[in-house]
């Protein structure tokens, strides 16, 4: 058998191609299909499989030699490794290389192999943690909205299962409410959950709910408005004129997941 080098070659003119028009094929630039028919650089996979369409060929045909040695039978008949095409260029380019470099790729391989297993094992952990993670249901008796808003009197009052641990302690919180609405985003997102404690007074550059002129907001309490987080909505503009009242403050955010 011949080498995927000679084969490329052979393949290309038998389908009367010449370099140019190969590399065209393939996407590539031609002096890359020089390399390879020289032996200097190897093709990656895709383009392996690309040109044995093109030929017309197996893959196992164009990688020719690669391809036997590791494709060695038992005696039994056996095959001794399941062929994938990435091994055989990954054996051919060992083959290539002097002591030294076959040593740093048999240490890069064993550092992936490590990584890999570590974080199948980071997965697997975290997946367990979150399958045991023990779930508390409470009552979210209103919606508040990152726009125009609902409270108590919209009666959603509903159950939720919530995370016990990713809630806070029931001391620092009066209630819950959902949110609906994008215009505090990316810290408060549309179906977020919000721990709110009730007071008539939030502090300036505090998140809270306030009511204005009978509709209610989440928003970033400042001197003389409510802020909007996210950028593509306005802010609520106070003034003396306005019925204003401060329903309480946003003491933590619920996201699942």
């Amino acid at each position: 058998m011949t080498t995927l080098a000679e084969n490329i070659k052979h393949y290309r003119k038998l389908n009367k191609l010449t370099q140019k028009l190969l590399a065209e094929k393939l996407n590539i630039a031609p002096t890359a299909v020089s390399a390879w028919e020289l032996g200097r650089n190897k093709p990656l996979m895709d383009n392996v499989e690309h040109m044995s369409k093109l030929f017309n060929i197996p893959k196992s045909k164009l990688l020719g030699d690669d391809f036997l040695e590791l494709t060695k039978n038992n005696e039994d008949g056996t095959t001794l490794i399941n062929f994938d095409p990435r091994q055989a260029i990954l054996l051919s380019n060992y083959n290539q290389l002097n002591d030294q470099r076959k040593n740093s790729l048999l240490e890069t391989s064993e550092q992936l192999l490590t990584e890999q297993r570590e974080k199948a094992t980071n997965i697997s952990e975290k997946r367990a943690e979150y399958n045991t993670r023990k779930r508390i249901s409470l009552s979210v008796p209103g919606k508040v909205s990152a726009g125009t808003g609902y409270w108590q009197e919209d009666d959603y009052d509903t159950m939720v299962s919530f995370y016990a641990d990713d809630i806070p302690d029931e001391s620092e919180y009066d209630t819950i409410a959902i949110v609906v609405g994008h215009s505090m985003e990316p810290k408060i997102k549309n179906g977020d959950f919000l721990f709110i404690k009730l007071k008539d007074q939030v502090d300036i550059n505090k998140i809270g709910i306030f009511q204005v002129n009978g509709e209610n907001y989440v928003k970033k309490l400042k001197d003389n408005h409510l802020e909007s987080l996210n950028k593509d909505f306005d802010n609520i503009q106070l003034s003396e004129e306005d019925n204003i009242r401060t329903i309480g403050e946003v003491v933590d955010i619920y996201r699942e997941g």
